[in-house]
C-alpha cells in the first residue's frame, strides 16, 4: 500500500490517493510510504523515483545493518524498530532527497503510523520539511526502546530479589533469557547510536545541522538506551555468578556433612570387621560383657567424634 502525502504553503499538508494525483498539484516536498509494497509497488522505486539500484536491493533483503549511503541525488537510510512483545527487529528503509522522503518497510510501523498521524495533527505546519519526518521517525522509534528495556529491567530484578520462589535451575533459565534479549538490543541500539553519530558529524545533509540540537537529543537517548543495556547485562552476569557460587557453596556444604558422617562410621565399620572376622580365638568373644562394651565404645567414638567436629565448626 502506498500512502501519499504532500505540502505547499497554499493547501498546506494534503494526502493524495496516487503518485499521478500528486503530480498534478503544485507541492514543495512530498512524503510517500510504501507499507507491505506490492510488486508493482516495489517497481515505482526504480521506475518513478529512479534511486540507486544498490539501495533499491538492500530495500529487498532483510535486516541490513542501520546505516546511511549517499547517493548522486538522494541519501539512503536503515532504521531499525523493536517490536513491543517478540523484540524482533524491524527494518526501515528511508530516502531523503531535496524536496521529498520516501519510505519503505515490509511490514506495518507502528512508528511510522504515529508519524503520521502527528503531521496531520500539527497546528504550524510552516515548519514541516522532509528533514522534520526523519526526525520525528527517529524519535518514534528511538523511544520506543526505552519500554522494552525497562520491562526487562524489573524482570531482571524479579529475578535478583527471587518473588516467585523459584528453584536456581529456573531462575538460571530465567537469567539467560533476560541477557538473550539485552544480546538482541545491544546489537540494534549500537548501530543505531552510530548511525546517529554519522548523521550528526557529516557534511552532507544541511538539514540535520539546522537541527542539530533535536538529533543530537536522539543520540542522547541512544547513549542512555545503551548504557541502561550495558548495566544490566553486568547486573544479570553478576547475579549468575552470585548463584552459581551459592550453588558451589551449597555443594560444598553437603560434600562436608557428608565427609563427616562417612567420617564418623569409618572407626564403627573398623570395630564391627574386626569383630566380623571368623577366628576362633578372639578373647573377647568370651568375655560376659563383651558385646556391650564395645557397644559403649562405638558410641564413645561417634560421640566423641561428633562433638569434636562440632567444636571445628564443621556444623555451622
Amino acid at each position: 500500500m502506498i500512502s501519499v502525502y504532500g505540502y505547499s504553503k497554499e493547501e498546506g499538508l494534503q494526502t493524495f490517493t496516487s503518485l499521478e494525483n500528486m503530480d498534478q498539484a503544485a507541492v514543495e516536498w512530498y512524503w510517500v510510504d510504501l507499507d507491505s509494497p506490492t510488486e508493482e509497488e516495489v517497481k515505482c522505486l526504480d521506475t518513478y523515483f529512479q534511486f540507486h539500484p544498490l539501495a533499491i536491493e538492500d530495500c529487498l533483503h532483510d535486516l541490513q545493518r542501520p546505516k546511511l549511503d549517499y547517493y548522486e541525488d538522494h541519501t539512503f537510510f536503515v532504521f531499525h524498530a523493536l517490536h513491543q512483545e517478540s523484540m524482533d527487529r524491524q527494518e526501515i528503509n528511508l530516502f531523503l532527497g531535496e524536496g521529498f522522503v520516501v519510505t519503505f518497510h515490509k511490514e506495518p510501523s507502528k512508528e511510522i503510523e504515529a508519524v503520521k498521524s502527528m503531521l496531520t495533527r500539527h497546528k504550524n505546519q510552516q515548519e514541516l520539511d522532509e528533514y522534520y519526518v526523519l526526525y520525528q521517525l527517529l524519535d518514534k522509534v528511538v523511544d520506543r526502546y526505552f519500554p522494552i528495556v525497562y520491562e526487562i529491567e524489573d524482570h531482571i530484578n524479579e529475578i535478583e530479589d527471587n518473588t516467585q520462589n523459584l528453584s536456581m535451575e529456573q531462575l538460571l533459565e530465567e537469567l539467560f533469557d533476560r541477557r538473550g534479549e539485552l544480546l538482541r538490543i545491544r546489537q540494534t541500539v549500537h548501530p543505531m547510536r552510530d548511525l546517529l553519530y554519522r548523521m550528526l558529524n557529516t557534511h552532507h545533509l544541511d538539514g540535520v545541522k539546522e537541527r542539530r540540537e533535536y538529533f543530537a537529543d536522539i543520540y542522547d537517548h541512544l547513549i542512555k538506551v545503551a548504557e541502561i543495556v550495558g548495566s544490566n547485562r553486568e547486573m544479570t552476569q553478576d547475579i549468575r555468578d552470585s548463584y552459581l557460587s551459592l550453588n558451589s557453596h551449597e555443594t560444598n556444604r553437603t560434600m562436608q556433612i557428608l565427609t563427616v558422617i562417612s567420617v564418623i562410621f569409618m572407626p564403627l565399620t573398623f570395630v564391627v570387621g574386626v569383630y566380623g572376622m571368623n577366628f576362633m580365638n578372639m578373647p573377647e568373644l568370651n568375655t560376659e560383657y563383651g558385646y556391650f562394651v564395645v557397644w559403649g565404645l562405638m558410641i564413645v567414638m561417634a560421640v566423641g567424634m561428633f562433638f569434636w567436629f562440632k567444636n571445628k565448626g564443621w556444623f555451622d
